[in-house]
């Protein structure tokens, strides 16, 4: 992959194992495939299982839109579209605008090699269990994080296949957390979480150290996460974990 404008030129076939792999692990209630879209139904909170995505990137009709209305209708849900942010989708951004679209939550999806992860942090990794536990769980319906959307996390997470869940545990407590998917050749990192009273002691960095662990022990060579364009700290993680941004994308809702 080469790098352009500051982000990665991802292969097509690496974009299409990517989202296959971020679907697979949020599990959600059902997924379809429409016109080289991926789509996700789900009931929960979590944008990630309940959005339409494009496997590859490159220009789209826009009736692709009334298509896949039409298909979260028949679920009896809303639309939600995950379009990245790229030149090439500008068209459908058109689209999307006049039917009454705006966009939210920039998020970037970064790629990273797994070792170089590893060689980023030196504490003890931490703890790493096949189901996730009461106190993982608790950890994302705790005090500083919506009960509700946590939840829903919880459940999304937990229902995936053969993902890995790390925990690093204080006081008695579960106080930082995380989940690993591995799933189309890539391990992904999802549902990082650490406690507001313990942040700034590194703990994400053992959550990360524990999933690499399990990663390179499964024979994994690569790794991608998605995180908010806005998160300041997790961004400054990732980038001494050798990430690098592949591409943005934004959720697209009716108003």
């Amino acid at each position: 992959m080469t790098v352009s404008g500051g982000q990665l030129a991802v292969p097509g076939h690496d974009v299409d194992g990517i989202e296959r792999a971020t679907a697979a692990a949020v599990a959600p209630e059902s997924v379809e495939e429409l016109d080289g879209w991926l789509l996700a139904f789900d009931r929960g909170s979590v944008n990630r299982a309940k959005s339409a995505v494009p496997l590859q990137h490159t220009p789209c009709d826009k009736s692709v839109v009334g298509k896949i209305e039409a298909r979260y209708a028949a679920h009896a849900l809303a639309p939600l579209f995950r379009l990245p942010t790229l030149d090439c989708f500008e068209g459908l951004r058109c689209e999307l605008r006049l039917r009454g679209y705006s966009a939210e939550r920039p998020t970037l999806v970064q790629l990273g090699a797994v070792s170089a992860m590893r060689e980023s942090s030196i504490d003890l990794p931490a703890d790493i269990a096949t189901t996730p536990d009461a106190a993982w769980a608790a950890l994302f319906l705790g005090e500083g994080f919506d009960p509700v959307d946590g939840a829903s996390r919880v459940a999304r997470l937990s229902s995936a296949h053969g993902s890995l869940y790390a925990s690093v545990r204080l006081t008695g407590a579960t106080v930082a957390a995380g989940a690993a998917a591995f799933s189309n050749g890539w391990v992904s990192v999802h549902g990082m979480r650490t406690a507001p009273a313990f942040r700034g002691r590194g703990l994400a960095g053992r959550v990360l150290a524990g999933l690499v662990d399990a990663a390179l022990s499964r024979g994994f060579e690569r790794s991608f996460l998605q995180v908010e364009a806005g998160n300041v700290a997790a961004l400054a993680l990732y980038q001494r974990a050798g990430f690098t941004t592949a591409w943005c994308y934004e959720y697209w809702r009716p108003a």
